[in-house]
């Protein structure tokens, strides 16, 4: 039996585009009794379902959460990163970003101790009946930073056997060598470069730090026309230092926000959650993206292609490129059972969810898209009990 069914996806509902969880923030200090008593202020944003400070972490869901620790540039200070917390965290992440080292004369080593240490702490802080945290830190981690942050994040992953994964924003060269540092990685490592990088060019930067990574799992991806400071909000010392050399960024701050978070988002949901759509997402789209270039030396589900992640679930998608409608045909009787069907956009957020009712062969069902979705590439997902899909979409 065919089913046509009509949806209407209304791009600026705000419960198509609401984000699973509200911003919880708190701000902590951190005392490291193994280096003199070091204290380490830390700021920390987390999932709640009501936005403020010091909220209850969400009950909307009993799950634990993964905790990323990043680490700021050189005299900037971890308010300029607005935009990786905004993103992140309503994904379902604990995101912290400790306060030290911001003067002159930094401490590279300190910094990268420090890093870890937030992590660690954490990890503590699930254990402790009093605390804010207690039973929500998961045992998955990564390990993040920009600029001089993200080479402190290397020297943090060379010295730690608690880290589980890294992923660093036009990472510098630091004091000891985060270059030579990444010899001694081999966990799981996503590195950004900004293709106009002037401040730390990629040639002496990032590409030899991802070339000495030992990690059976990297990927590198340059941002065409990005620059360094545009990895962050705007910043006042960061944009005087890059108005002194050139290039100069080609495209704006909004484009490469959008394009870090459409590699960073699935990116972490495939490495501290297992979740192979999220890695077939990257898989699929990152050799067809005309706004970077990469490298990468796996792929990320291992059941991939660039269509499709499951032939158990035999999707047809047409027109493609479409318009306005589009049809989504299922080749294989699924047994009565539920097919949920995900449209993505390409900064990895969930445009439009729904579940229909399969028991047929050659079942179809029809989208009306609203005729104002701006072109570009989207993703399906349709899933039915452990068989998934991904199509790739182009809207013309």
């Amino acid at each position: 039996m065919k089913q046509q069914l009509l949806l209407l996806i209304v791009l600026l509902s705000n419960q198509l585009n609401a984000q699973p969880f509200q911003l919880g923030h708190t701000t902590i200090t951190l005392i490291d009794s193994a280096r003199n008593n070091r204290s380490i202020a830390t700021e920390i944003y987390y999932p709640a379902d009501l936005a403020g400070n010091n909220v209850p972490i969400t009950t909307s869901t009993n799950a634990t959460f993964p905790v990323l620790s990043f680490g700021h540039g050189f005299v900037m200070s971890w308010d300029a990163y607005q935009n990786i917390w905004e993103a992140i965290v309503p994904e379902g992440f604990i995101i912290a970003f400790p306060k030290t080292e911001g003067g002159p004369s930094p401490s590279h080593s300190n910094f990268g101790q420090d890093l870890e240490f937030v992590l660690s702490s954490l990890q503590a802080l699930n254990m402790n009946a009093t605390s804010l945290f207690y039973n929500r830190i998961d045992s998955m981690n990564c390990v993040m930073g920009h600029s001089m942050g993200g080479g402190a994040a290397l020297l943090a992953a060379k010295n730690s056997t608690i880290i589980k994964s890294l992923a660093v924003l036009a990472p510098a060269e630091t004091n000891p060598s985060a270059i030579q540092a990444s010899i001694g990685i081999g966990i799981p490592s996503l590195i950004f470069a900004g293709g106009n990088d002037c401040v730390t060019p990629p040639s002496t930067n990032q590409v030899p730090m991802y070339d000495s990574l030992q990690s059976n799992c990297k990927t590198y991806i340059s941002i065409q026309g990005g620059s360094h400071c545009q990895m962050a909000e705007s910043n006042v010392l960061c944009s005087f230092g890059e108005a002194t050399c050139t290039p100069q960024p080609t495209i704006s701050r909004v484009q490469q926000h959008s394009v870090i978070n459409r590699y960073l988002i699935p990116w972490l949901n495939f490495q501290l959650k297992n979740n192979c759509k999220s890695g077939a997402q990257i898989d699929s789209m990152i050799s067809t993206d005309a706004d970077i270039l990469f490298q990468k030396n796996c792929t990320l589900c291992s059941a991939t292609s660039v269509t499709d992640y499951s032939t158990s679930l035999a999707v047809d998608v047409f027109p493609n490129p479409f318009t306005d409608k589009l049809h989504i045909q299922f080749n294989k009787r699924n047994d009565s059972r539920k097919i949920k069907v995900d449209i993505i956009q390409l900064d990895g957020r969930i445009l439009f969810s729904e579940i229909f009712f399969s028991g047929t062969s050659h079942e179809q069902i029809t989208l009306s898209l609203n005729k104002n979705l701006p072109k570009g590439i989207y993703f399906l997902h349709a899933t039915t009990g452990s068989h998934q899909s991904v199509k790739k979409l182009i809207k013309q």
